[in-house]
């Protein structure tokens, strides 16, 4: 079992992931900000939605989401459609622009990322992708809705 102290020099370790996002971002188009890229990113790896669930998905308020909803679709990067299950709903969807807008923005991130970890191997960053995506799922569980999960988490402890 984990220890406090390990625990607590990896909050250290992830508030420096913050800064690096921050940087990583920058190598993002002007007209596509982190936030942006987040939200093409969330609908091509769950598909077609109503804002409420994106703004469930990325955690954040309704009126955030409704934002960058606003600031994909003036860019012709996503499509709202009406849900044929509740016509006051509107559905998201990427279209094939945002596609390309997500992939140019995903290349970018990969190219400036190759830039700053020329000094690690593949199998180092492989190891990292592992443990980032075990530690993302870790957390899966304490998003409102999920408390159920971290409760039964918890009883096994």
């Amino acid at each position: 079992m984990v220890t406090r102290t390990r625990c607590a020099d990896l909050v250290q370790q992830l508030s420096a992931l913050t800064a690096v996002s921050r940087g990583l971002g920058r190598a993002l188009p002007p007209d596509c900000p982190a936030a942006s890229a987040a939200v093409l990113r969330m609908l091509s790896r769950y598909g077609e939605m109503r804002m409420s669930r994106l703004a469930e998905i990325l955690d954040v308020d309704m009126s955030v989401t409704s934002r960058h909803v606003a600031h994909l679709a003036a860019r012709g990067w996503l499509d709202r459609h009406l849900d044929p299950q509740d016509k006051r709903s509107r559905l998201l969807r990427l279209n094939p622009l945002g596609e390309q807008v997500l992939r140019q923005a995903s290349d970018r991130i990969a190219e400036e990322l190759a830039d700053l970890l020329l000094d690690w191997t593949d199998d180092e960053v492989a190891q990292l992708t592992v443990l980032l995506a075990r530690l993302r799922a870790s957390f899966d569980g304490c998003r409102p809705g999920h408390q159920d999960a971290a409760a039964a988490r918890k009883a096994i402890r």
